[in-house]
């Protein structure tokens, strides 16, 4: 899927970028409002920043609705109803408000797809005998299906996407959780814990002592 990120905070896209590309998307970047209309036979979804240096954001979700029926999902720091409220009726699709989760703005962005009629093909990777489908956020053991938390599921995708190598705590926790407490480590190990449980693979994730966790079998297929 091929994205196009308007946000003028090079802090926020330089965590988001790679966040999205290592769940299968495709994503280009612009800072402003320059560009942006002239970009959209190029891309599938636009997540659209309103606070933009150059131009009115919502006046920018209007002309983009105007030239393109694109997926315009909305990513701001206003957060009060009458902002939403505005956002939507300039067009756009979904409205998220800053902080956000990035699983929280995947499951929007295929939400969104799908009411649109474009969920495209489900991205599958398969260990042995369990199946991660991705677009989906679904994963099945012998063929049953598995039902997991959000963040079960987010950490097995970031996993599943390394490929075998190995995910720091740090990566972890900045990209399930986006935050640090005292307590971190300790909930990201029951975590971990619940996950191996509930897929009946202990031996799938592997622990690094005093780094992270990486994928213990072959590198996944998919």
């Amino acid at each position: 899927m091929r994205v196009l990120l308007v946000e003028d905070d090079d802090r926020v896209a330089e965590a988001l970028e790679p966040a999205l590309t290592r769940r299968g998307m495709t994503v280009s970047r612009l800072p402003g409002g320059k560009g942006v209309l002239e970009s959209l036979s190029e891309v599938d979804v636009v997540l659209l920043d309103l606070g933009l240096p150059d131009v009115d954001g919502v006046a920018l979700c209007r002309a983009i609705r105007a030239a393109s029926d694109v997926a315009i999902i909305v990513v701001s720091a206003r957060g009060e109803v009458d902002d939403r409220i505005l956002g939507l009726h300039a067009g756009a699709d979904d409205y998220l408000v800053k902080p956000y989760d990035v699983g929280e703005l995947m499951a929007r962005v295929q939400a969104v797809r799908r009411r649109r009629g474009h969920a495209g093909t489900d991205d599958v990777v398969k260990i042995g005998d369990v199946e991660v489908h991705l677009n989906r956020h679904e994963v099945r053991v012998a063929g049953e299906p598995i039902a997991l938390s959000r963040k079960e599921f987010q950490m097995l995708a970031l996993l599943v996407a390394a490929r075998g190598s190995v995910c720091t705590r740090e990566r972890i926790i900045s990209e399930v959780w986006g935050r640090t407490w005292s307590g971190v480590n300790r909930t990201l190990d029951v975590h971990v814990a619940t996950l191996r449980t509930k897929l009946g693979r202990p031996d799938l994730i592997e622990t690094v002592r005093g780094v992270g966790y990486r994928l213990a079998a072959a590198t996944p297929a998919g």
